[in-house]
């Protein structure tokens, strides 16, 4: 059934997907959509969490066992390279999916609830990015933790995403690419040789 209602979503939007439809294409009664899910927001907030983590497996994406390799590396490039490669196919998966929710905000309380989650959720992730490459890599000068987050936090938007691969004929793997190299110029000191002091992880 989330197999089936990503299909349904990703080609019709939020608005015109209806969970008949959905029902239809997992071969299954409204009854039984209903009866797992209960609303179409909630549907579709279950198709976003599978997306995200490619996988039904109730572990949130921060808890997953390649944050212990990211943890491990003990260069800034490597640790990059690690999560850029989570973060882009994650992207490829569910990017469609949460600009769904975007576009129903305005009009389903449910979906602008759903919204906020998400958008805090994607900070909370730009946040431990920005946490974990300043024990390998000190912020440029002038870059404030706060800065580094937000910065993070745009390049991680998934409005981003599909328009570089969709309107600018992106690959993911070019993505995955640009991502790790944009927060690397932008906001990482490569010319230093340790980790940020405490007062700038705290400087805001």
């Amino acid at each position: 059934m989330i197999e089936a209602a990503t299909a349904v979503f990703l080609e019709r939007g939020y608005v015109a997907a209806t969970m008949r439809a959905i029902a239809a294409t997992a071969g299954v009664a409204v009854s039984t959509v209903e009866l797992l899910f209960g609303t179409k927001a909630r549907l579709l907030k279950a198709a976003i969490d599978v997306a995200i983590a490619g996988d039904d497996e109730p572990v949130a994406v921060l808890d997953r066992t390649w944050t212990a390799d990211a943890r491990a590396a003990t260069d800034a490039h490597a640790f990059l390279a690690i999560v850029a490669g989570v973060i882009a196919p994650a992207q490829q998966r569910s990017a469609g999916l949460v600009l769904a929710v975007f576009e129903g905000a305005a009009t389903d309380p449910a979906l602008a609830e759903l919204s906020k989650q998400l958008i805090t959720q994607r900070a909370g992730t730009a946040e431990w990015l920005v946490d974990r490459v300043t024990d390998i890599r000190p912020l440029r000068r002038g870059c404030t933790r706060q800065e580094a987050i937000d910065t993070i936090w745009v390049l991680m938007d998934p409005a981003v995403f599909d328009r570089l691969t969709r309107h600018r004929g992106w690959t993911r793997e070019r993505y995955e690419r640009w991502f790790a190299g944009s927060i690397t110029r932008l906001l990482v000191d490569t010319t230093a040789s340790g980790p940020t002091e405490t007062p700038n992880r705290s400087t805001t």
